[in-house]
Order: structure tokens, then C-alpha cells, then sequence
């Protein structure tokens, strides 16, 4: 009788960062239910993947789902696989990490269960050849990856149904195509319809093996699959379904895969992610255009034909698209890098464990998550942004230790901390640290907190995105409903708030601080959040820099002569950091060449993220002292010369003072993004512009100076407090 393996294989993931509300209630609908109902099919064998960020969250919280899962695996019911422990896009990662972080939770999972994984799960199927060596080089033996990769190689179905060889440096590894048929019909579809297609590839092949491998989350937490797969019974009656014809159809581990049939050759695998990702990594407007082409060219008859030479986009290409992802993955490999070369003076055991914690903590800042965007949130969530500059600055922080950084002390380099073929400047010390980019603006791009370990420019633009023209169709569509704060059009389109069409924006420079701008006398606030009144060319423009340095004080100048109307005027910007007042900023500017006599409105946009919106904990303040509101309120402060913003939730206090007295806006800089639950608004950032309006003096100069200081005494406190106990 014709017969065919079925491998299994869940993949379980939770980002870095993630709330833990979220992550209970996904054990509790998927993660634990799927497990209970294995206990009823002893006879059906799974392949599982839990990545390392959702099983240190159970080791912590569920610790009887590891007591349950280990005797799974005892009995040889459930295979693990291993893989890097974070979960990051190996291409994202330099290849000691790649190497590293296999390795580690290869370990980890043998401490924790008693077996050596042999196989791994590939962090969202993004592939390069030379991937092979890496993981071979860790100590695994097979994988598997989407059969598009495969049928990008130029393989057909027919060639599909069993696993290839591949190689980098004559280094062997084997590796499984995953079925994109099986991901649509498991469990969308009825079970038979999953039974007939592996009939019809048993009855056409010898020693066939069929993969699905796909998101365990499918099983309970993506929308309406709870009801579907339990409370209506679509997994039982698909376990049943294996049982029943279990005569021809035997459900195998990818291990035991291996061990019975043999390799039908060897193959080389281009670079690939799994096909919608290669959709979303394109620019918008190539995006948009590759959707209608495809959607024409399905209707043709050599569609079937042609669909495999129809390719899209490379991961990779989600650096350049979100330059905000660039600024993590370039701050990633300072952070890895500065850790290798700590590497080689390591000699105390002391020494060993603040590397080793400073190792970790780089791995976990690798959290692929929320490096990317499409279909879900990934980089439009702050909450998961954040946690990965936390992971690094708390890496960086753990180095700077290892190198022998005691008391107040700071430091100023210059490089190319960004990969754009620019110096930057890097002001340090040991409470603040600030990334200076003169190339584009001057403007701070990054400005780290050691003692939260928080970046407070840790921001996102807001951009088109493809999905933003379902958006304004739908906000036509409820326009003419009654008002409600979610729309459902066919099923397909769900407003978590309501007018979401009415809040696209977008930004034509980055949203970052020292953002200079010269603006129309008497520009309001409404026309600047619209991107009105901008005379000047220093915004993004170009500033000559040069650096002073002492002991106690470390300040990088920068310059640029520009254009305001007509006029031609020199900016000069000094920031400075100094040991006595280490959790400060210290801005100077000095306008020179302003048209005498002649009215002026000049501006300094700040922007702060990682400070929550929406809750009164989070506000803010004048120089009064008085609360000023949430920190996304719309508002102009007269006559000022002090803002503070606050978050107790996170202990910060960030406040800017200036030695002129001036207007200050307040708005929120607010991303319509598409997730699982539907289109939503989120909070970005609250940007803070001091602004002058003026009449320029007989000689044309003009100046101000800006302290932006930082005090996280309430966090140390609560710190200190938590040690104690």
C-alpha cells in the first residue's frame, strides 16, 4: 500500500519584551490546550519549537508546562528543536552570534530536558546560503524552510516531498521544504481536504515525507482559531482524522524523518524568507505595484507556470526601509562588536560573569521582532522597540564595567556608528549617552539612559505603508455608519479606534532632537504639525563638526552656514556633557548673519519616546511645577522656559530648560499600523518644540542655550528597594 510521513512541527514564540498579560493568555489558549489534547493521541507525534524568549517566561511563570513538555519528550512523543535562543533573523546577526546563540540554547534546552537537539527552527524562514556552514558549525544536523525557497531554486512540487542536502565549505546540512499548501489548509480547512492531498502524494511517491511547519499561535491565539480549533473541534477531529488512516499515513518527528529516509540530493537555496515577507520588505510603492501585477497575472493561464521566476524583495532591504531599524541593528553590532574585543582581557571570574551577562543581554537586544514589519506589529510597537534597546544598553553598560568605568566619568568618539560612509559623534558617560549624526542635521539619533536603561529617541516615523489605502476606504465606509468605534468590513478591515483615516501623516524629516527649523513669523502650532512653515535648509542639512575633550568635559561643535529666505546665516551648536552634571545635555546656539531688524521664528524640535501616553502617571510640566497633561496633548505653552515630561511607571523625569523665554509646542506623533486585532493608533513619541519668535538684533546675532536633563533617581530608588528585598 502507497504510504507517506507527516511531520508536524509548531513553532512557539514570544517577543522579547512582551507583556506578560499577552503571553499567559497565548499559553492559556494555545500552548497548554494543545498539549492537553496531545494526551489523547499518543500516537500523534509533534515537532515543537519554543524559542528561548518564551521558554524562559514559562521556566519563570508556568514552570508545570516544562514538567508536562519534558515528559513528552521522554517518551518520544514530541521532538524539540533548538535554534538561536532569542530568536533573531540570523542574516541581521554577525556569524559569531549566529554560531553563539545556537549553541547556547542547544544547552540551555539539554540543562532543562535531558536531550541534544539536533534540529533547529530558522527565525522566519529568511535564508543565505552560507547559513549552512553556521549552523552545521553550532552542532545542528537538519532544518527546514518554506518550499518557496526551494522553488525559487528551481525545483516543482513533484520534487518537494521528501529532504535535500545542502552545503557551505563542505559543511553538510540537511533540510526540509515546508508546505505552503499544508500552511493554508492547517487548520483552515476541513481535514479531509489535508487527508486527500497526502493520499494523492502517497499514490505518486515512494518514501514521501510532507512538512508543516507553522506558528503554534495559529492554534488558539490568531483571531476566532480558539473557538475554531477547540470549542468547534477542528483539532480533534483532525487528530482523529491521522488516526484513522493510519494504515498509510504515519505522523513522524523531523528527526525520525531523517533517520528513515534518505535525502532525494543535494540543492543550493537562494537567499528567500518565507513569500509574504518578501511582499512586505519591498518600498510601498513597489509593493503596491508588484500586488496589482500579481493580482492581473493570476488570472492568466501560465500563471502556474511562471508564479516560481516571480520574485520580490530581500530581507535585508527592512534596513533601509525603516531607517529606525537600521539605528537597532547598527547599535547591535557596536555592542557585539565591543564585546568580542572585551573578550580577549577577560581573566577573573568576576571578569567571565559580567561578560557572560553582557553576552546575554546582546543576545536578547537580537529579538528579531521588532526589526521588521508587515502583516503584524513588529516595529511599530514601542513596547517591543524598547525592550531591545534595553537589552543593549544594559550590554553596553556591563562592558563599559569590564573595561574599568568607575564613578562619573565621560568620553566622546567619533565613527561610523551608522554604516551610511559618515563620522557620527558618540558623547558618553556614566549616565547618559548620545549619538550625533552632523551629516544629517545635527541631530541627536539616539539618546540612551543607563539607569532605565531607556532610549529617549528611540522613535518612528510615520510613513505610507500599502495597507494605509485600506485604511481611507474604510474611513469613507464608516463615514457613513453611526459613528462606532470599530468597523468590520468583511471581516477584513477592524478599527480599534475610531477615525483612523483622519490621523494619517507623515513625516518629511526624522523625528529625532536638535531638529533645527526656521520658520514663517508667526508660524502656529497646527501648520508645524502639518509640516507648514519651514524657510530655512537646516533641518536635515549638512554641519561641519570638531570635538573638544578634557577630563570633566566632553563637547562636540558643529557648524553649518545655510539659507533662511534670502538671508545666509551660520548656526553654531554646541553640545556638551560634563562629569559635574553627568544626567545633563548641555545645547548652546549661536545664530550669526540674521537680517537686521528683520522678524525671526526659529525652533528646536525635540522628540521623546519610550514614555507611555494615555495614563496620568505619565505628564507634562511647566516651570510652575504644574501638570500640564498626558504626554500626547496638543498644546501651546506662552512665555516658557521650562517643560518637563514624566513617567513614574518607569522612574524618569526628563525636563528641558532655556535661557530665553519662549513659546512651547507639545504634540504626539501617532502611527496608523496594521496587527493581529486590526488597524490601530499608537503612540510614537510626544515632540517638544521650543520656539522663538523674534526681531534679529543690529548685528545679526542671536542665541539660547538648552539644558535637557534626566533625573532617574525614582527608579534607583524603587531599584535599591527591589535589591533589598
Amino acid at each position: 500500500m502507497a504510504s507517506i510521513k507527516l511531520v508536524l512541527a509548531l513553532h512557539n514564540h514570544q517577543p522579547v519584551g512582551n507583556f506578560d498579560g499577552v503571553i499567559d493568555a497565548a499559553y492559556q489558549d494555545a500552548y497548554g490546550p494543545i498539549l492537553e489534547l496531545l494526551e489523547e493521541y499518543p500516537e500523534v507525534a509533534i515537532t515543537l519549537h519554543c524559542s528561548g524568549s518564551l521558554m524562559e517566561w514559562i521556566v519563570d511563570h508556568r514552570p508545570e508546562y516544562v514538567t508536562r513538555l519534558r515528559e513528552f519528550v521522554q517518551r518520544g512523543q514530541i521532538e524539540l528543536l533548538g535554534g538561536p535562543f532569542y530568536e533573531p533573523i540570523l542574516a541581521a546577526i554577525p556569524r559569531r552570534d549566529r554560531v553563539g546563540q545556537i549553541k547556547a540554547y542547544t544547552e540551555y534546552l539539554r540543562e532543562l530536558f535531558g536531550v541534544t537537539v539536533k534540529g533547529m527552527w530558522i527565525p522566519e524562514r529568511v535564508w543565505e546560503p552560507t547559513f549552512a556552514g553556521d549552523i552545521t558549525d553550532a552542532g545542528i544536523d537538519y532544518t527546514l524552510v518554506d518550499d518557496f525557497h526551494f522553488r525559487s531554486a528551481g525545483l516543482v512540487d513533484d520534487e518537494l516531498h521528501g529532504y535535500y542536502l545542502t552545503e557551505d565549505e563542505g559543511r553538510l546540512l540537511k533540510i526540509f521544504p515546508d508546505s505552503e499548501r499544508l500552511r493554508y489548509t492547517i487548520p483552515y480547512a476541513e481535514p479531509e481536504e489535508t487527508i486527500e492531498h497526502l493520499r494523492g502524494i502517497a499514490a505518486s511517491h515512494i518514501n514521501a515525507v510532507a512538512v508543516f511547519g507553522d506558528d503554534g499561535e495559529k492554534f488558539g491565539v490568531w483571531p476566532d482559531s480558539k473557538a475554531h480549533c477547540y470549542t468547534n473541534g477542528w483539532l480533534r477531529r483532525f487528530f482523529s482524522a491521522l488516526m484513522e488512516n493510519r494504515d498509510w499515513l504515519q505522523v513522524v518527528t523531523l528527526g525520525q524523518a531523517v533517520q528513515s529516509v534518505s535525502p532525494l540530493g543535494k540543492i543550493y537555496l537562494p537567499d528567500a524568507s518565507y513569500r509574504e515577507m518578501t511582499e512586505w520588505v519591498l518600498p510601498t510603492d513597489q509593493q503596491i505595484k508588484y500586488r496589482e501585477i500579481v493580482r492581473t497575472k493570476e488570472k492568466d493561464a501560465d500563471w502556474a507556470d511562471l508564479k516560481p521566476f516571480v520574485r520580490a524583495g530581500f530581507w535585508r532591504n527592512f534596513l533601509v526601509k525603516y531607517p529606525e531599524s537600521d539605528e537597532m541593528y547598527c547599535r547591535m553590532r557596536e555592542v557585539s562588536r565591543k564585546l568580542e574585543q572585551a573578550e580577549a582581557s577577560v581573566e577573573t571570574e568576576n571578569e567571565r560573569e559580567l561578560l557572560e551577562r553582557a553576552r546575554t543581554e546582546l543576545y536578547r537586544g537580537q529579538c528579531n521582532c521588532p526589526y521588521w514589519h508587515g502583516a503584524f506589529g513588529g516595529l511599530y510597537l514601542p513596547h517591543l522597540r524598547n525592550a531591545i534597546y534595553k537589552h543593549l544598553i544594559q550590554a553596553d553598560t556591563l562592558l563599559e564595567q569590564l573595561a574599568g568605568r568607575q564613578g562619573r566619568w565621560v568620553s566622546i568618539d567619533v565613527q561610523d556608528f551608522n554604516l551610511d560612509a559618515r563620522k557620527e559623534v558618540q558623547l558618553a558617560g556614566d549616565r547618559l549617552v548620545a549619538y550625533i549624526a552632523p551629516a544629517r542635521g545635527g541631530h541627536i539619533y539616539e539618546l540612551d539612559v543607563r539607569a532605565t536603561r531607556v532610549n529617549l529617541l528611540a522613535t518612528l516615523n510615520r510613513r505610507p505603508e500599502p495597507y494605509h489605502a485600506r485604511v481611507l476606504e474604510a474611513g469613507k465606509l464608516q463615514a457613513n455608519l453611526d459613528g462606532t468605534s470599530e468597523l468590520d468590513i468583511n471581516n477584513s478591515v477592524k478599527f480599534k479606534q475610531p477615525d483612523l483615516d483622519q490621523k494619517l501623516q507623515y513625516d518629511s524629516w526624522p523625528r529625532k532632537s536638535l531638529v533645527d527649523h526656521f520658520l514663517v513669523p508667526g508660524t502656529t502650532l497646527e501648520e508645524f504639525q502639518s509640516g507648514q512653515g519651514e524657510i530655512g535648509n537646516f533641518v536635515t542639512g549638512v554641519y561641519e563638526a570638531r570635538i573638544r575633550r578634557s577630563d570633566s568635559r566632553i563637547e562636540t561643535i558643529l557648524t553649518r552656514t545655510g539659507t533662511v529666505g534670502g538671508a545666509s546665516v551660520k548656526v553654531t551648536k554646541t553640545i556638551a556633557l560634563d562629569t559635574k552634571a553627568s544626567g545633563e545635555l548641555d545645547v548652546s546656539y549661536e545664530l550669526e548673519g540674521l537680517p537686521a531688524g528683520e522678524p525671526v521664528h526659529f525652533a528646536v524640535e525635540w522628540n521623546f519616546a519610550s514614555l507611555a501616553a494615555g495614563a496620568d502617571d505619565r505628564y507634562f510640566y511647566d516651570s510652575q511645577g504644574q501638570q500640564r497633561g498626558q504626554l500626547q496633548t496638543v498644546q501651546t505653552l506662552d512665555a516658557c522656559d521650562r517643560i518637563g515630561l514624566v513617567d513614574e511607571w518607569l522612574g524618569i523625569d526628563a525636563a528641558i530648560d532655556s535661557s530665553q523665554t519662549g513659546d512651547i509646542w507639545t504634540f504626539p506623533i501617532q502611527t496608523v499600523s496594521q496587527s493581529e486585532g486590526g488597524f490601530e493608533l499608537v503612540h510614537q513619541s510626544a515632540c517638544v518644540v521650543p520656539n522663538w519668535n523674534f526681531i534679529a538684533p543690529a548685528d545679526g546675532h542671536w542665541s539660547v542655550r538648552l539644558r535637557m536633563s534626566v533625573d532617574t533617581s525614582v527608579a534607583q530608588a524603587r531599584l535599591l528597594a527591589e535589591q533589598k528585598r
